[in-house]
């Protein structure tokens, strides 16, 4: 890669940016899943020859920069951001099948790659679990913004967040392992299974101390201090921190950050956050996991373009293939040892299993004099660009064929009831703007608008037996309504304050009360 200067890489990465924001916002106005645009596009953006994005192809595919942004400067955002909002309740009520998922079913995956790729596609010991690590366990960073607007069931939600956070930290271990240190275990026989054990055991059990300590000091922190703008700069400090330290000592980052997040967004936020600096940091972090996301995904789809894979399409077919028999292989024998997984949930664990930007970064890692790089790369972006495109486009599609999306029963009725008293609304009022200008007689007016008001009062009295029969679906329009009223209620003291009509104290008195009002919502939702 040229020699870069400071200026030039920040104008790369500013370009970058604005392709992101701009394809992100082009996808949510269509609502269809950006993620999945931002691959294809970033594919599109790779395979062409655009003069004028030709040196910020150069910048991003480079290995290392990729590699330093999704997992140094990317990963601890995405996942911090995920278990700050993660209620320890939840995740305790489904512990037993995220264990079961994230740990039991993330190593048989392991198993199952590592020795079908010794056999099917004739990989070398090391490079067939290396393979098996990247692909053994379901990336973060594409689950969570994939399924966070699918409109999936709440536990099952949960469920995928919880597996996708943890079995991450796994992965990452095993990949070390295998990578590094697998072969020195197998020549030493049964001592070295020992050792190999004992590192996965020292790795882990640090990371979770380093992140629980460092997540419970920072949640100290925050009861001598109601400065939200502060209280944020603490949870970017703890994020990285956790993240940074753990990895340089030898443990888990991922799982550091993890149990860091989890602390500070279920304990720091009971004993020392105040309702605005909940809902403050929950912004905040909406909008870095948005663009962090954007940007992490046209990088993988720029990145993809770079293998070869003349002459390899049946190796590569049979990698795909194996990596969804062991997923499949790993759902359907973990979930056996709980009997709280509905079989259409287990469907949906299995299918939305997505690979993506930490399994090529992790790849991209490896020392370029590693037996199998190549064929390992290839293997990891043909199934990465797979699981994005194929399984990620489909899961909408299979959550309504089997029947679990979150959307109550009815709901599209409701939504018919609506979009038919809109049109009546609309209609009167059209009536009434065309009698105006022409001055049309009521004579000739009322029997028609006599008739759309009738069928006014006929929707309501329909929306009403609705909301009797889903009493749920009633509670939500009211809390839509109950936030509508509380931004209302926000922006007229803004306004008393603006116009010197009551004091800026009292206005702060206020709106922390409405902020109080609006956490207490958000928090139901």
């Amino acid at each position: 890669m040229e020699e870069l200067d400071l200026h030039h890489i920040f104008s790369l990465t500013l370009v970058l940016v604005m392709l992101a924001a701009g394809i992100t916002a082009i996808a949510k106005k269509f609502k269809q899943p950006y993620p999945i645009a931002l691959v294809i596009i970033g594919a599109i953006i790779g395979l062409s020859n655009i003069p004028f994005l030709e040196p910020l192809k150069g910048f991003i595919t480079e290995g290392d920069v990729f590699n330093f942004a999704v997992i140094t400067l990317f990963l601890p955002a995405l996942l911090g951001e995920a278990a700050l909002k993660l209620p320890f309740s939840r995740l305790f009520d489904n512990k037993r099948p995220i264990l079961l998922l994230a740990f039991g079913g993330t190593f048989l995956s392991f198993v199952v790659i590592g020795f079908s790729s010794m056999w099917l596609l004739q990989l070398s010991i090391p490079a067939a679990f290396v393979f098996a690590s990247v692909m053994s366990a379901t990336d973060p960073v594409s689950v969570l913004s994939i399924f966070k607007n699918l409109g999936v069931h709440k536990r099952l939600s949960t469920v995928i967040e919880g597996e996708s956070l943890f079995n991450d930290g796994l992965a990452v271990v095993l990949f070390n392992i295998s990578a590094f240190s697998l072969l020195t275990y197998l020549n030493s026989g049964i001592e070295g299974v020992g050792l190999g054990l004992w590192e996965f055991i020292k790795v882990v059990a640090l990371g979770l101390i380093i992140g629980g300590t460092a997540g419970y000091i920072a949640s100290r922190l925050t009861k001598y201090f109601d400065d939200y703008p502060l209280e944020i700069i603490f949870s970017i400090i703890l994020f990285y921190g956790s993240y940074l330290l753990a990895e340089n000592v030898g443990a888990s980052g991922v799982i550091a950050v993890v149990v860091a997040a989890l602390t500070l967004g279920n304990y720091g936020s009971k004993i020392g956050m105040s309702p605005a600096t909940k809902l403050n940091i929950r912004n905040f972090w909406d909008v870095v996991t948005l663009l962090v996301n954007s940007l992490v995904f046209l990088m993988v789809g720029l990145e993809i373009t770079k293998i070869d894979v003349a002459d390899r399409w049946g190796l590569i077919f049979t990698a795909i293939l194996i990596v969804l028999v062991a997923r499949s292989i790993a759902v359907y024998t973990s979930t056996l040892f709980t009997d709280d997984i509905p079989r259409t949930w287990k469907h949906v664990l299995n299918w939305g299993g997505l690979k993506g930007s930490l399994s090529i970064a992790l790849v991209l890692s490896l020392p370029r004099d590693f037996d199998g790089r190549e064929d390992i790369l290839i293997f990891a972006f043909s199934t990465v660009l797979f699981s994005l495109i194929c399984q990620g486009l489909t899961i909408k599609p299979v959550l309504n064929w089997l029947n679990v999306n979150q959307q109550e029963t009815g709901y599209e009725d409701y939504e018919m009831l609506l979009a038919d008293a809109y049109r009546n609304k609309r209609a009167i009022e059209e009536i009434g703007r065309v009698k105006e200008n022409l001055r049309i007689t009521d004579a000739v007016t009322n029997d028609l608008v006599t008739d759309y008001k009738q069928s006014l009062e006929t929707i309501q009295q329909d929306i009403d037996t609705l909301f009797d029969k889903q009493p749920e679906m009633k509670e939500k329009q009211l809390n839509t309504l109950k936030r509508h009223s509380l931004y209302a209620q926000h922006e007229a003291v803004e306004q008393l304050a603006r116009e010197d009509i009551i004091s800026n104290d009292v206005a702060e008195k206020m709106n922390e009360q409405i902020i109080d009002q609006l956490t207490d919502l958000e928090s139901e939702h």
